[in-house]
């Protein structure tokens, strides 16, 4: 279990995260949603470590592995997709592993006989799946997304989250993920942390007792899910 209790952050006389709480079980998938600027990927950070909260604490990430996929790929041009892929697991002290796991989540990602492809040869959608394969080949116990399934068109969404969904069934990472789109939370997650605009708080979560194979769009079974985030967002 994870636990996020009262975090809040101030960036000098600016209030954007207000007593944050909720709990996450390992191996789940969390979503927050909230309004553009209140405070989502902030949140992020403090959990990976980038930032300290001003106050509030977090319990059962001590010593444990991250990985964070951001909205934009952030890969680098001058390395191919293998390239990418072995500069992120160069960490690893075993470079047979490291070998395995680049090939494998390549070709788990569908990208596979593109490997000396460069991050410019390839497209939106490409680039997307490679950003996602690499975050799932470093071996990691908490996945961070921030925005992940974002600048791409309908279909390049919908594969990059089928794509998701078959690398995380392979290591069940515990999923904290920032979307501003209701439709992939709920999707994807099995609970949603609604934020309310900054500072932000929690407005209140929902739970998806729907399974996955269930959730396609316009699904009857979501629509209570639906219509409670809808009432919490205020929509």
């Amino acid at each position: 279990m994870f636990e996020i209790t009262s975090v809040s952050m101030r960036f000098g006389p600016l209030e954007v995260l207000d007593r944050i709480s909720f709990s996450m079980e390992s191996g789940s998938i969390t979503a927050v949603v909230g309004p553009s600027g209140s405070g989502k990927t902030t949140l992020l950070n403090i959990v990976a470590g980038l930032l300290l909260p001003s106050s509030g604490s977090l319990s059962g990430f001590e010593n444990k592995r991250f990985s964070y996929c951001f909205q934009d790929p952030r890969l680098l041009p001058w390395l191919s997709a293998k390239g990418n892929m072995m500069y992120a697991l160069s960490g690893l002290d075993d470079s047979t592993m490291a070998e395995q796991r680049c090939m494998r989540f390549l070709k788990e990602a569908g990208l596979a006989g593109f490997e000396h492809y460069k991050p410019p040869q390839l497209s939106g959608g490409m680039q997307k799946r490679l950003a996602l394969a690499r975050a799932f080949a470093m071996p990691a116990d908490v996945l961070l997304l921030d925005e992940a399934f974002t600048a791409v068109d309908f279909r390049q969404k919908q594969d990059l989250m089928r794509t998701f969904l078959d690398l995380w069934q392979k290591e069940k990472p515990t999923v904290l993920m920032v979307t501003h789109d209701i439709h992939d939370a709920l999707s994807l997650a099995d609970q949603i942390v609604v934020f309310s605009d900054r500072p932000a708080h929690g407005a209140g979560i929902v739970s998806i007792p729907v399974s996955r194979e269930q959730r396609s769009l316009g699904a009857p079974a979501l629509a209570p899910a639906e219509q409670e985030l809808f009432n919490l967002l205020g929509i």
